[in-house]
C-alpha cells in the first residue's frame, strides 16, 4: 500500500459516466495517484469491460442514459457481490444514493466532485479490506495453530491436531463415533471431548460403560435395565444406562466384549432407537448418541466371526484413531509437566520440575501402557521424590532398564541364554503392572496370560512385595 495515497499502487479503478469532463478529470487525478484507470461512457460498456478484466473498485454516476447507475449497481452485485461500487449523485438525488447503499453500494459522493473526497473513500475501502484480510489471517492461524490442549486432552503433535480438528468438525452433529487406540491412549478423554464440544449436548448426560469388565448378563442389565424377577438377584426394577443417557451421549468402552446376542440388541438401538429391558416386553424409546471404543482390531474380529459387520458399519460413521504415545513422543514433556502439577497439588507437595536426564529417559522409553503408564510413573515419582526436582532415582526399575540391558549385554558377551530371556520377561511384567496400576487382572490381560500364571511369575521375580 502506498504510504502517500493510502491505497495500493496499480489499483484498477473503473469510472462510468456519460459526461466527458467529469470522466477525464477523475481519470487524470486517480492516474496521478498511481491507479490504473479504465473508463466507460455507459453501463453496457462498463459491464462488457467487467466481463473481460479484473477491477478493484467501480465509480459510477447514477444518472446516465439507458441503464442508469442503480441498475448497473444491481447487475454488478449479481455478478460480483464483493466488488465495491461508489455512486456519484447530484445534491438533489441523495435519497436515491442512500437507497442504493441499502442495496449494496459501498458509498456515494455528491457533485461537484472534490478530488480528495474520492481519494478518502478509496483509502477507507482498502483499509477496511486490509483489516478484514488480517482478521481472516489471524483466525486461520488460530485454527491451524498447534494447540497444546483440547478440552482435557494434552498434546501438540500433528496426530493430535488432526484429532482436535476432527472433533470440532463433528461438534454440530450427533453422528456415531468409533474410537480405536491401544490401552491407556486416552479413548475416554476423546469421548468426553466429543460430548463437550457439542454445545447442544454438553449439558445433557454423559454415561460411560466399561463393557469388558462385565459378564453378558450383567452387561445387558447394565445397558438396558431389567424388571423385578428377570433373573436371580433382580429384586426390583432397574433403569439401564441407555435410558440414563437419553438426549445425551453413551460411551461404550471395549465394544469388542459384546456377545453376538448383545450385538443384535445394540444394532437395533442404533437403527431404531428402541429396546426392551431384560425380562420385559414393553419397548423403550431413547434418543442417544453412541460413542464406542476398542483396543482390538474389529476387522480381524469380523473375519473371525466374532463381530457383526452390519454393527461395525453402524458404529463406524466417524472413525478416530488415537496414536500410541511412542508415536507422539513430542507430547511427553507436556504430559509430564501436566501430571507433575496435578499430582503435586493433590498431595500438597512442592515440585518445581524434572531433571533433563530424567526427561531423556522418559523420552526414550517405549510406553507400552501409553499415557496411563506415564501418569502412573509420574504420580509415583511425585510421591517418592525427596527433593523438588524429579530425577531418575524416582522412577521404577523397568523405566531405566532399557539402558541397563544394553550395558549388561555389552559387558557380558558370555551371558547365558536362559538368563538373557528372563531379564526382559521381568521387564515386561513390571511394565504391565505399572501401566495397570499394579492390578493383576489388568496386567494379566495386557500380557495375554491368566492371573495364576502372572502370580507365579511375580513370585519368581520377587515382585509380590511391590504389589498394591
Amino acid at each position: 500500500m502506498d504510504k502517500d495515497n493510502g491505497f495500493p499502487l496499480d489499483t484498477h479503478i473503473l469510472l462510468v459516466d456519460d459526461e466527458p469532463l467529469v470522466l477525464n478529470s477523475l481519470r487524470d487525478f486517480l492516474a496521478f495517484c498511481g491507479s490504473v484507470v479504465s473508463v466507460a461512457r455507459n453501463a453496457e460498456e462498463a459491464l462488457n469491460l467487467l466481463r473481460k478484466e479484473s477491477v478493484d473498485i467501480v465509480i459510477t454516476d447514477i444518472r446516465m442514459p439507458g441503464m442508469d447507475g442503480l441498475q448497473l449497481l444491481k447487475q454488478i452485485k449479481e455478478d460480483s457481490p464483493e466488488l465495491p461500487v461508489v455512486l456519484i449523485t447530484s445534491y438533489g438525488s441523495i435519497e436515491n444514493a442512500v437507497e442504493a447503499m441499502k442495496q449494496g453500494a459501498y458509498d456515494y459522493i455528491t457533485k461537484p466532485i472534490v478530488d480528495n473526497e474520492i481519494k478518502i473513500i478509496i483509502e477507507r475501502f482498502f483499509k477496511q479490506r486490509q483489516l478484514i484480510q488480517e482478521n481472516l489471517r489471524l483466525k486461520e492461524e488460530l485454527l491451524t495453530a498447534h494447540r497444546e490442549r483440547f478440552c482435557n486432552i494434552v498434546g501438540k503433535s500433528a496426530q493430535m491436531q488432526k484429532i482436535y480438528t476432527l472433533i470440532e468438525a463433528i461438534s454440530t452433529t450427533r453422528a456415531t463415533v468409533l474410537i480405536y487406540g491401544e490401552s491407556g491412549t486416552g479413548k475416554r478423554l476423546v469421548a468426553h471431548a466429543i460430548h463437550k464440544s457439542n454445545e447442544f449436548q454438553r449439558d445433557k448426560p454423559f454415561v460411560e460403560v466399561s463393557c469388558g469388565a462385565l459378564t453378558e448378563t450383567l452387561l445387558e442389565s447394565e445397558l438396558f435395565g431389567h424388571v423385578k424377577g428377570a433373573f436371580t438377584g433382580a429384586i426390583k426394577d432397574r433403569i439401564g444406562r441407555f435410558e440414563l443417557a437419553n438426549k445425551g451421549t453413551i460411551f461404550l468402552d471395549e465394544i469388542d466384549a459384546f456377545t453376538p446376542a448383545l450385538q443384535v440388541k445394540l444394532l437395533r438401538v442404533l437403527q431404531e432407537g428402541e429396546f426392551e429391558r431384560v425380562g420385559d416386553t414393553k419397548t423403550v424409546k431413547v434418543d442417544v448418541r453412541v460413542v464406542a471404543a476398542s483396543n482390538q482390531n474389529l476387522y480381524e474380529l469380523i473375519a473371525q466371526g466374532k463381530f457383526r459387520k452390519d454393527l461395525f458399519y453402524r458404529l463406524n460413521i466417524i472413525f478416530i484413531e488415537i496414536p500410541p504415545l511412542r508415536q507422539r513422543r513430542e507430547d511427553i514433556p507436556l504430559l509430564v509437566n501436566d501430571f507433575i502439577q496435578a499430582h503435586a497439588k493433590q498431595i500438597n507437595k512442592k515440585i518445581s520440575g524434572i531433571s533433563s536426564e530424567a526427561m531423556e529417559i522418559l523420552l526414550q522409553y517405549n510406553w507400552p501402557g501409553n499415557v496411563r503408564e506415564l501418569e502412573n510413573v509420574i504420580e509415583r515419582a511425585v510421591i517418592l521424590t525427596r527433593g523438588q526436582i524429579i530425577t531418575p532415582v524416582d522412577f521404577p526399575e523397568n523405566i531405566c532398564l532399557q539402558e541397563d540391558k544394553e550395558k549388561t549385554l555389552a559387558d557380558n558377551s558370555n551371558l547365558k541364554l536362559k538368563s538373557a530371556l528372563m531379564f526382559p520377561e521381568k521387564d515386561f511384567i513390571v511394565t504391565a503392572l505399572n501401566s495397570s496400576g499394579w492390578s493383576r487382572n489388568e496386567a494379566a490381560k495386557l500380557l495375554g496370560i491368566n492371573r495364576t500364571t502372572l502370580y507365579k511369575k511375580m513370585l519368581k521375580f520377587g515382585l509380590l512385595k511391590n504389589n498394591r
